[in-house]
């Protein structure tokens, strides 16, 4: 057996950090070390910091590598160093949780070490929990979605941020689309701030039919690009400016200016380029924190535009939405490897409808349990003639990601 490699212990800005296995290989197709990602984050810290500096974040992290589901802890580790701040954010369920809050290079290298790859922060400041700063416009492309057509609609939402007075910076996701942020005062609270990104949302599709959609339910948005305004929900996260993602190639989060929009492809940003283009040219969001907006000018939007459309419900008392699309469920799995092979498997059953399918028909969704992502196969049979279509058959696999879970009892 090889031996252990012993820790690194840097000295970051005069913070002691120990970086544990620091040569464990964390992305084997370009060979990138765990000291490599910290490296990496030391080299691009202001930006990072930018995005994610003084901000409660949920921890992602990875401890059996980029192929394994990671697992997401809220609460801050109890032994963390004292250049690690905290605020305690209060949940929805009823619960809180003791955040970790980074402010330094020092922070960033300590996340690291933790497995974490990407940072996820909340769009607060820990002085303001309740006040976001920061709208965010995720750009989320269905499948069969090319990326020509996310750029159009990334300069759709530019055109409508500018007509309401606000400025957004284009960043690429590192994963398949686009994300644009915005600075707000932090004069308004989650629920208006997300009626906001609908009402965004709304215009982008009103003005882009067909390109873009604000349709919240995956069965109805077709081939378009979904303006994801959920993402401004309290306790939703979102990987920030700079963040790693685990993909193959190591890909990361990568700022733009919006000159840059039309030609930058995701996949030239990984760690060693981004390494080199921000030693060529510094960070391209370097001005966000002076760009401050105001979000009355969406908010008078909404009112113009009234309420958006709800689905309609269910008719059996459950009161939960029911689908206007022929929708039928294949399977829930622990890991998406997994999801792939139940829909193959239900592909060979059905090898006919499986040919008719459009590729928006098909959707495995990562679905957010207690601790970790769980995946939800289904179909949508729209493009099946009707007499044609399987039944709801019983599920290729049936993971239950509550299964065990001890839920806390509620207070009388």
């Amino acid at each position: 057996m090889a031996a252990k490699t012993p820790p690194a212990i840097l000295d970051v800005d005069g913070e002691e950090v120990r970086i544990s296995s620091p040569d464990k290989v964390v992305f084997p197709e370009p060979g990138i070390t765990k000291l490599d990602l910290v490296e990496y984050y030391l080299a691009v810290a202001d930006g990072a910091l930018r995005g994610a500096g003084g901000r409660p974040m949920v921890l992602k992290r990875f401890p059996r590598g980029i192929d394994a589901e990671p697992f997401f802890q809220k609460r801050v580790p109890e032994n963390h160093p004292a250049f690690i701040d905290t605020a305690t954010l209060h949940y929805a369920s009823g619960t809180s949780a003791e955040e970790a809050v980074i402010r330094n290079p020092a922070g960033l290298a300590w996340i690291v070490n933790l497995g974490c790859l990407d940072l996820n922060p909340h769009p607060v400041r820990a002085e303001d929990l309740d006040h976001p700063d920061e709208l965010r416009i995720d750009l989320d492309p269905m499948p069969g979605v090319e990326w020509s057509q996310i750029v159009d609609v990334a300069l759709v939402a530019r055109e409508v941020l500018d007509d309401v007075g606000l400025v957004g910076w284009p960043k690429t996701s590192g994963s398949r689309g686009l994300h644009i942020l915005v600075r707000i005062a932090p004069e308004w609270d989650y629920k208006q701030v997300r009626l906001a990104a609908e009402t965004l949302a709304r215009e982008v599709e009103n003005r882009a039919p067909g390109l873009a959609t604000a349709r919240w339910w995956k069965e109805e948005r077709g081939e378009s690009v979904f303006v994801d305004f959920n993402q401004n929900a309290k306790d939703r996260t979102v990987a920030s400016a700079y963040s790693v993602r685990p993909r193959p190639d190591a890909r990361v989060s990568a700022p733009l200016s919006w000159d840059e929009v039309r030609t930058a492809l995701p996949e030239t940003f990984t760690v060693p380029t981004m390494i080199t283009r921000y030693a060529e040219i510094g960070d391209p969001h370097a001005g966000i924190d002076e760009a401050v907006g105001s979000l009355d000018g969406l908010l008078r939007l909404a009112d113009e535009l009234g309420p958006a459309e709800k689905p309609p419900r269910g008719g059996d008392g459950s009161g939960r939405r029911q689908s206007t699309m022929p929708l039928i469920e294949v399977a829930r799995t622990k890991t998406k490897p997994e999801a792939v092979e139940a829909l193959e498997t239900w592909k060979a059953h059905h090898s006919g409808v499986a040919a008719q399918l459009h590729p928006a028909d098909v959707m495995i969704d990562g679905m957010r349990g207690s601790s970790s992502l769980w995946y939800r196969v289904r179909v949508n049979l729209q493009h099946v003639a009707e007499g044609e279509r399987p039944p709801q058959e019983d599920l290729i696999a049936d993971y239950d990601p509550w299964a065990g879970k001890v839920w806390p009892k509620a207070e009388r």
